[in-house]
């Protein structure tokens, strides 16, 4: 191991003597580009030319996340800009941030004009009865291309939220008449124009609150912006991190979460949208907080909640965020179009949720006993002696359902964002004899195959890995060998995320010798590797398709890494040696697919989830929105029946049972906090179709 670290030592220290260089002078801005690009073009594994085509990419990127809603620049402005649309290049190579600093100018006055607008829009009230739309297909809308234009996409824009807030009010003011003529009380109804004032006078709030925090924005912050529209040209993983950001994801990765327990980032729209739930965490407990959904509003307990659409994603999560005990309530955007309120108890995460955990599956009609493990991430722990690492859990786990004399073991990779290499690797060796698992390629072409050396087998049983969307990274590798090797059955939906790329940080000021005076620098996050599967093939984009895809809500939607702006393509090269299962799951598969199908067919759940999953894509699909009161009261009512009807699709399966796996029973009986996670986790896997 030390050789180990002393050799990647030696590979770093000439990286740094190679690409970096004396600093002499310069602004800060200039310095941090010029070391970023040579760092990028040194050791990126897929280093672009830096040519016209290449400025091309990083203006349009630059433009869209300037403005993606294309509600501040003019056609006529983007026209003059894009006298720079081939020159990035040269300016990379002069140093000079000409395009950046007239980008910015154009929109500081832009966004002034903004708020003169919107000010003057929501200083009078809005006349609902017009049949009006407003189209939320940024994507395919031109520029406006005069000032009356502009200014009418701002008006339905705010129209359209002051509607909502209007409807919603009139609905509780209904409701709170309802329960006062039930009680024989009084209620003193508020008036329509009433009602508009209010929820016009709450929407101009948040738009002086917008427009303050933008207004605030620090040119460095711009800059940042810049420099990321460069680095994520070679691919979406590739990120500058300045001195602050880089410590806020340092606490993110490595802290004590204290809040709802979520990761979050901002999508191409300007929405905050959740990547994914931190396993043990107030969310996951909570329940209806999932990866995909787009937080609208933040409101702290029975305050009135504050819109975050377009808002700055660490003062958002200022507000996500707060002392264990207290509730936050998030108002959210579901991929069908559907709107909730989301209450949540923050609190710490409970480490034991993060961990590898098992229960035993009873089918009382078959008679059969099925072991179920559900994995959360691919966890190592390095910093101290005795820590928890994954494979080691896991190993533990299949120890435990020997024991039960289960007939087979399902390993649950759902929602699994990956992990530790090592970790996957060893795991991987629990199930087949040694051999290789994965190969990893460097930038140079050099391929390594990574092999689990250890020959003995901890579960030589049948066993199935069940993925979906956002099983990625480790999730996948292991999911690909036990494919590969033909070993086990992978089902779930139709594919896993498709992250096949390796990404280091690099802390740029190891790169220039002195210029003490504009350190610290920050650090750039940039893709080194590829992984790809001992059958040659990569998981990048493609992801693994599983052996048994079931239904899923989002098998209509694209997600995941192909998703993504810039992603690396799919690649193939020469298969690892390796031997297959000497009971190959492949041979069995033409009957277990007809079963499946068969079960598919004659269960309500997997029905219903397929309606949805066409419910989901038809409102993620849906660009124009209703700007008549009547009309939007008919579609708010529509999309919020469809949701009621598919809220509930999950019922306890007849005829199976959840037990706790005998030698944990005192474990988790000693501890009623527990015993309860215990048993909500075993309510879920009763209800859970795929199992």
């Amino acid at each position: 191991m030390k050789a180990k670290i002393f050799l990647y030592s030696l590979a770093v220290s000439a990286l740094i003597l190679f690409s970096s260089y004396t600093f002499v002078g310069g602004d800060k801005g200039q310095i941090l580009v010029k070391s970023m690009m040579r760092i990028m073009m040194y050791y990126h594994y897929q280093p672009q030319e830096i040519d016209d085509n290449f400025s091309e990419k990083v203006f349009d990127k630059y433009i869209e996340r300037l403005d993606y809603s294309k509600r501040f620049f003019l056609q006529s402005e983007i026209d003059n800009l894009s006298l720079y649309r081939s020159k990035i290049d040269d300016e990379l190579q002069n140093e000079s941030f000409e395009f950046f600093e007239l980008t910015s100018g154009i929109l500081t006055h832009r966004i002034d004009m903004a708020e003169e607008y919107c000010m003057e829009i929501l200083s009078k009230p809005f006349d609902f009865s017009l049949n009006e739309e407003y189209d939320t297909d940024v994507e395919n809308k031109p520029y406006a291309t005069n000032e009356k234009e502009i200014k009418d996409r701002w008006r339905k824009e705010i129209k359209y939220k002051v509607l909502g807030r209007l409807v919603s009010a009139a609905e509780r003011q209904d409701k709170n008449i309802a329960t006062a003529k039930e009680k024989g009380e009084e209620f003193d109804k508020k008036s329509f124009e009433e009602l508009e004032k209010e929820a016009r006078e709450k929407v101009q709030k948040e738009y002086k609150r917008y427009f303050d925090r933008v207004q605030k924005i620090k040119e460095s912050d711009r800059q940042a912006d810049y420099i990321n529209a460069i680095t994520s040209t070679f691919d979406p993983h590739t990120n500058y991190y300045p001195p602050r950001e880089k410590e806020r994801f340092n606490q993110n990765i490595t802290g004590r979460f204290e809040g709802i327990g979520a990761s979050l980032n901002v999508d191409d729209e300007g929405l905050i949208r959740v990547v994914q739930i931190i396993p043990g965490s107030a969310s996951s407990r909570q329940g209806d907080l999932q990866a995909n959904d787009r937080i609208l509003k933040v409101g702290q307990n029975v305050e009135e909640a504050v819109d975050v659409v377009g808002m700055d994603l660490q003062d958002a999560i200022k507000l996500i965020k707060g002392p264990k005990g207290t509730e936050v309530r998030l108002t959210v955007r579901k991929p069908d179009g559907s709107e909730k309120i989301i209450p949540i108890t923050r609190d710490v995460v409970v480490l034991e949720e993060t961990y590898a955990k098992s229960s035993v599956i009873l089918d009382k009609e078959e008679g059969s006993k099925i072991g179920f493990i559900h994995l959360p991430g691919f966890y190592a722990d390095f910093t101290r002696s005795g820590g928890r690492n994954s494979a080691e859990d896991v190993a533990k786990e299949l120890e435990k359902l020997n024991k039960e004399e289960v007939e087979g073991i399902i390993l649950d990779l759902r929602n699994n964002g990956g992990g530790s290499l090592a970790e996957v690797i060893e795991m991987v060796g629990l199930f087949v004899e040694k051999g290789p698992v994965v190969q990893v390629k460097s930038r140079e072409g050099d391929i390594r195959v990574m092999k689990d050396r250890n020959p003995a087998i901890t579960y030589d049983g049948k066993l199935i890995v069940l993925v979906n969307s956002s099983s990625a990274s480790a999730s996948e590798i292991l999911a690909a060998a036990v494919q590969d090797y033909d070993r086990g059955l992978i089902v779930g939906s139709k594919s896993t995320f498709g992250k096949g790329t390796v990404q280091r940080f690099l802390n740029l000021d190891d790169f220039i010798r002195g210029g003490d005076d504009i350190k610290p620098l920050g650090e750039i996050k940039l893709t080194t590797q590829k992984y790809y599967r001992i059958n040659g093939g990569a998981t990048q984009l493609k992801g693994v398709t599983p052996d048994v895809i079931l239904p899923d809500v989002y098998n209509l939607i694209d997600t995941g890494e192909k998703d993504q702006d810039q992603a690396m393509p799919w690649d193939e090269i020469v298969p690892a040696s390796y031997s297959v299962w000497e009971q190959p799951v492949s041979k069995q598969l033409e009957g277990i697919l007809e079963k499946s199908q068969e079960r598919v067919n004659s269960n309500n759940t997997f029905t219903m989830i397929e309606e949805n999953a066409k419910r989901y894509k038809k409102r993620y699909d849906r660009t124009m929105y209703p700007l008549n009161i009547d009309a939007f009261k008919a579609y708010k009512a529509e999309v919020e029946a469809e949701a009621k009807k598919y809220e509930n699709i999950a019922q306890p399966i007849d005829g199976m049972d959840v037990k706790f796996v005998g030698t944990d029973y005192d474990f988790i009986h000693s501890d009623s906090s527990r015993l309860d996670r215990y048993e909500v986790w075993h309510k879920g896997i009763k209800k859970d179709a795929m199992c």
